[in-house]
């Protein structure tokens, strides 16, 4: 924290610019130069925000189309700046220009996804006369917006999640208050002002820069009707229990865990593991982190994966060769080196990486002899790690995937039918991948998982049913 001064992004509150006395300065992980500046604010403009957001619902709503050109318009206008946000992205964050180039083309398929529920979003009827008590009388479900949305953003996707936390919420018809993660706020004020661009109204989406003790107020506040948090499961379930009257939408963390069957391609998928575990230094809710290989071809694969690792970019995030640059902070990197050396005094082997180089940055590591009870098993490791473990038979697989705190999504390779679809069957996740990387994800796919990973899904047709609630209209005609 420090002065304010020019280089300030301000804040967003009913479409006026805010500032502050004191600001957060956002620093590159990469080399720590200065990104850029953001007001440090308090809970006043907290309080303000959701006022604001309050009176534009309980206001005139805006129409159906007009949420969805809205939303339309926002994706072109990204589709054109593209290589801005995806700058942006890389800059406040260090992901590699590459994968924010990515993540910016997917908040384009985000908002458009969202413009499609606006439009198309319906209720239902009811056969009241189905009963003899309802005879006569016509019955009909109204989907309306729940009210004020508190949205609670990651530094991992500063972009597209909160493209899908936003969009949805504007397809559903309700005001939001974003509260950015303090060391990626930049991307998100400028998907704001992109908002207000493309015709949004002022006041329905409005963007306070505050730490998390201050978004406290934002997630006990008596007007916000719902909040929606992407981060750790201590934060995420700290968060329902202090708004047990709220709607509360959690996307939390995860171990995910992969089986490599026999029968599998070994080539085909080390070379999908070297991009799945390690893309943006694995910071990733759906990294794969679990490889759990069929002995029969486990020094086969290892060789084959550690091959791929070894020969991946490591360095600045700005260069387009890169493929793996700094975690956000460096405790997070020495936290992550620690996991490492602990496996190794346990018995585990790093077959590559694992140490830090001279710019600061943890270089992609393979730890193979991994066991169910090291840190790097039964936590997230969120970080540039892989570890292997081997299987005899794919039931004791499947059982050592499943035991885990999390679930959000799991995957397999295997080219046997009856294999796949047992998978299908006993792995408890959100989400189950069949010959691809569990870190797969499209952006109108219902997205979540269970246990510590989560309370609900994403993905905009999903987004806007936890947003709005059910009004059951009966008439006498």
């Amino acid at each position: 924290m420090s002065p304010a001064n020019t280089d300030l992004t301000p804040a967003l509150i009913d479409g006026a610019e805010v500032s502050a006395s004191e600001v957060i300065e956002v620093r590159s992980p990469y080399d720590g130069r200065v990104v850029g500046r953001v007001p440090l604010l308090g809970t006043d403009e907290v309080d303000r925000a959701v006022a604001v957001a309050a009176e534009r619902h309980r206001g005139a709503p805006l129409p159906a189309h007009q949420r969805a050109e809205i939303l339309d318009r926002a994706a072109e206008l990204l589709a054109a700046r593209s290589a801005e946000f995806g700058r942006s992205i890389s800059e406040e964050s260090a992901k590699p220009i590459t994968t924010a180039l990515v993540e910016a083309a997917r908040a384009v398929d985000t908002l458009r996804f969202s413009a499609a529920v606006a439009r198309s979003a319906t209720g239902e009827m009811i056969p009241l006369d189905a009963s003899s008590a309802g005879v006569g009388k016509l019955g009909f479900v109204r989907r309306v917006p729940v009210g004020v949305i508190g949205a609670i953003s990651p530094f991992n996707f500063p972009l597209n999640l909160v493209c899908h936390k936003v969009a949805p919420a504007i397809a559903a018809g309700c005001p939001v208050v974003l509260k950015p993660a303090s060391a990626t706020p930049l991307t998100a004020l400028r998907i704001a002002a992109l908002f207000e661009e493309a015709g949004l109204p002022p006041g329905w989406l409005n963007v306070v820069t505050c730490p998390g003790s201050v978004a406290n107020r934002l997630v006990e506040h008596d007007d916000v009707a719902m909040i929606t948090f992407t981060g750790s499961p201590e934060v995420g379930w700290g968060i329902r229990a202090r708004a047990p009257r709220k709607r509360v939408s959690l996307e939390l963390g995860n171990n995910a865990p992969v089986i490599i069957e026999p029968d599998a391609d070994i080539d085909a998928v080390a070379a999908k593991i070297a991009v799945a575990g390690y893309s943006f230094a694995g910071q990733s809710c759906i990294s794969v982190q679990r490889v759990l290989v069929h002995e029969a071809i486990h020094d086969n694969f290892r060789a084959a994966l550690a091959k791929r690792v070894d020969a991946l970019t490591v360095g600045d995030p700005a260069d387009p060769a890169t493929n793996v640059s700094a975690l956000i902070t460096a405790k997070e990197t020495e936290r992550v080196c620690s996991w490492i050396a602990d496996a190794k005094s346990a018995g585990a082997k790093v077959l590559v990486g694992g140490e830090i180089d001279a710019d600061g940055i943890l270089s992609p590591a393979v730890v193979d002899g991994v066991l169910p009870d090291m840190e790097i098993s039964r936590n997230e490791v969120f970080g540039p790690l892989v570890g292997l473990s081997t299987y005899t038979d794919v039931e004791d697989a499947f059982r050592r995937a499943n035991d885990t705190r999390y679930g959000l999504q799991a995957g397999i390779f295997t080219t046997n039918l009856a294999t796949a679809l047992r998978a299908a069957e006993v792995l408890d996740f959100g989400g189950v991948t069949v010959n691809e990387v569990p870190t797969w994800r499209a952006d109108q796919m219902p997205y979540g998982g269970i246990r510590d990973s989560g309370n609900t899904r994403e993905g905009p047709a999903y987004a806007v049913e936890e947003m709005t609630e059910r009004r059951l209209i009966v008439m006498q005609p």
